[in-house]
């Protein structure tokens, strides 16, 4: 008998074997590619002088010994991103500002200059060490723009960096990502340099040939065209890379969606920051993004086939800040709650369109928990359906849908469907699915799942198919204010109740209760609101909304600019005829003590870059500036910039002066709103 067994299965394993193989389709991945995509999720770190002068992007030009950490402690980071469920940590080894947090021999403005352990630390030592030790892959940052180095801007240069970029991958082990950042700017010499980024990307491939480039144009993954974390719903991981280069403008939503039948495989990658800005400041201790927010962002990014990168900037200290790790632990507690039984691991499973004659593709392949097994439609065949069927009725929110990669992304529509009485009820309408698509759906009972394939650029071949019951969550509280100070709270949760406070502190049940009547909040402060359920047992996140002086009798003297002072950053001023410099002028009706400013930008474009802010008394004696520079990185982040004047002035009028675009090629300013505080 037991002959006859094994005779059985060798002649199956040899049929199997004999099956004409499925044709790769198209761009395929490479192993390291295959294996950095099944990563998912994992830390980004922004850490340097940065962290202790409150800028994004630093000059170059600040003291060395300002970088003094009291309590670095890379362990607590590399425990943090284990508990979260993260695979990795990628750290800004050195940003723009040119300071390396490795005692670099090619630099003089790194941690051996630094006040921090004397000058003899060295934080890539300390964090490849903590990687190791906790099972976490260790990638870089370093940012080829350096306002610091006086080479910069010369030929000189690109061997300095090069030679950085070999110290890095030498001294602290491997490196699965190596991450570029097409920033170029001037340096102190005032110049601009032009990178050779074949000498960088030969260097670090001597050292780590299979190491994955992030960048603009990869070649291991691409930037998904903005910083807030969402691919497109639409995401191909095929690009022309020809097409592309690093620090490219107006690439941004071809990045988002990827090329439908590129020659390229380069799947996005999803970067996005915990809080505001990238780097720590103890003004956003209390903007950590909420839980709903950052699973917006994880069924955005890792739920439409991008790697969700997620930044968590170190504090002063050295450390991971309690917020940001709270946060952190509630994210992976309901990721865990989310996927925590596959209800389609029950089903009886059918499909229309078969692949004939193949062992290697079944049907029963779509549910066994395995993504190296795949089901196969027959060659030349472009559509077909799935079904789950079920002995009882299931009630899923959630489903999960995977191609087999390694032989090329193919799908290009599909429809989900339930059975409800004797028809089926379509329920969702997608485009692309690539490595893994998650759909997020209403509760919804049914016997019967659908999938149908609409149509591919080749035979679909997929992996697996799940359904999940994620628990109902508790929406966050939305804080909206009128021109005229007046503030109003909404939820979208069934029955919450809402409290709140405007002095900065905690909301509890003991704060003041929203009983759905706006109030009064006319000058600059902070509002908090939290939700509550069941007698308050239950509560969601905090949410805070820091707010300018209310511009309620504010005039725009600028004609046509009433919608840059209405208090309401969804209405935008652009005049096409205004092109830089133009100027914004306000008349806030009374003398007004201003301690800063703030300008919000249209994200659709019109972001205003090099900025000079005026005051004036009588609204024609202006004077020098009391503020002028640049907001840094607002063409990937447009997010609302504030300024803090070095000293409050007392003024009527303000002008801010939009001196030069974010995008060179966009010479019309646009202002979503401008404020005082």
């Amino acid at each position: 008998m037991r002959k006859a067994v094994l005779f059985i299965l060798l002649f199956a394993a040899g049929k199997a074997w004999a099956q004409p193989e499925i044709k790769p389709y198209g761009a395929l991945p490479s192993n390291a590619q295959l294996k950095w995509q099944q990563l998912e999720y994992y830390m980004f770190i922004h850490f340097g002088p940065n962290t202790f002068t409150d800028k994004e992007w630093g000059h170059g030009d600040e003291d060395p010994k300002v970088f003094n950490p009291t309590a670095l402690d890379a362990r607590q980071w590399a425990r943090t991103a284990k508990l979260a469920g993260m695979k990795g940590i990628i750290i800004t080894a050195k940003h723009h500002d040119g300071f390396c947090l490795w005692p670099s021999e090619y630099s003089k403005h790194t941690v051996r200059e630094s006040a921090w352990k004397n000058g003899k630390g060295d934080v890539l030592a300390e964090l490849s060490a903590a990687c190791r030790e906790y099972g976490l892959l260790f990638g870089v940052y370093l940012s080829p723009w350096d306002r610091n180095h006086p080479a910069y801007g010369t030929p000189e240069y690109n061997q300095v960096f090069a030679n950085q970029l070999r110290e890095v991958h030498t001294k602290y082990g491997d490196v699965f990502e190596q991450w570029f950042d097409g920033a170029n700017g001037e340096g102190p010499n005032g110049k601009k340099q032009v990178y050779d980024w074949n000498l960088f990307e030969g260097t670090v491939k001597k050292y780590h040939p299979e190491v994955i480039f992030f960048s603009d144009a990869g070649p291991g993954c691409r930037w998904i065209g903005n910083e807030n974390g969402f691919a497109g719903t639409t995401n191909w991981s095929t690009i022309n890379r020809d097409e592309f280069a690093p620090g490219m403008h107006g690439i941004q939503d071809k990045l988002n969606k990827g090329q439908e039948g590129a020659k390229d495989w380069v799947p996005g990658e999803a970067d996005v920051s915990i809080r505001p800005g990238w780097f720590y400041s103890p003004s956003t201790d209390d903007k950590v993004k909420t839980l709903p927010w950052l699973l917006d962002i994880y069924y955005g990014s890792v739920g439409r086939n991008a790697n969700l990168l997620l930044n968590v900037p170190v504090d002063r200290r050295g450390r991971i800040h309690a917020n940001d790790s709270i946060r952190l632990m509630e994210l992976k507690r309901t990721l865990d709650a989310d996927f925590k039984s596959n209800l389609a691991a029950r089903a009886r499973t059918t499909v229309t369109n078969n692949r004939p004659d193949n062992v290697m593709s079944s049907a029963v392949h779509l549910t066994d928990n395995s993504y190296n097994t795949y089901w196969a439609v027959a060659e030349g065949e472009l559509s077909a359906e799935i079904n789950l069927s079920f002995e009882k009725a299931v009630t899923f929110n959630r489903l999960a849908i995977q191609e087999f990669i390694p032989l090329g992304q193919r799908v290009k529509a599909f429809t989900v469907s339930v059975l409800d009485g004797k028809e089926y009820r379509e329920i969702a309408r997608e485009t692309t699915i690539g490595y893994k698509r998650i759909l997020r759906l209403p509760n919804t009972t049914t016997k019967s799942v659908k999938i149908t394939l609409l149509d591919a650029l080749a035979s679909p071949v997929i992996s697996e198919v799940k359904l999940f019951k994620a628990p109902e969550l508790l929406a966050d509280p939305v804080i909206k204010r009128s021109k005229s100070g007046e503030v109003t709270i909404t939820v979208q949760s069934a029955d919450p109740v809402v409290y709140y406070t405007t002095n900065g502190s905690e909301p509890t049940t003991a704060s003041a209760k929203y009983t759905g009547q706006g109030f009064a909040f006319k000058g600059a402060g902070t509002v908090k609101a939290k939700a509550f359920i069941n007698n308050g047992k239950q509560s969601g996140a905090t949410v805070a909304e820091t707010f300018d002086l209310a511009p309620e009798n504010w005039t725009a003297i600028t004609e046509g600019a009433k919608s840059a002072v209405d208090g309401n950053s969804a209405t935008t001023f652009r005049n096409a005829n205004l092109k830089y410099p133009a100027e914004l002028v306000v008349d806030m009706g009374a003398s007004t003590t201003v301690n800063g400013f703030t300008y919000t930008p249209n994200p659709r474009g019109g972001i205003v870059y090099q900025y000079a802010f005026y005051v004036s008394d009588d609204g024609k004696s202006w004077g020098e500036p009391v503020a002028k520079g640049s907001f840094a990185n607002i063409l990937n982040n447009p997010v609302k910039q504030s300024i803090k004047l070095t000293k409050p002035v007392k003024c009527r009028y303000f002008k801010l002066a939009a001196l030069a675009p974010a995008d060179e090629k966009d010479q019309t300013p646009a202002f979503a709103e401008t404020g005082v505080f």
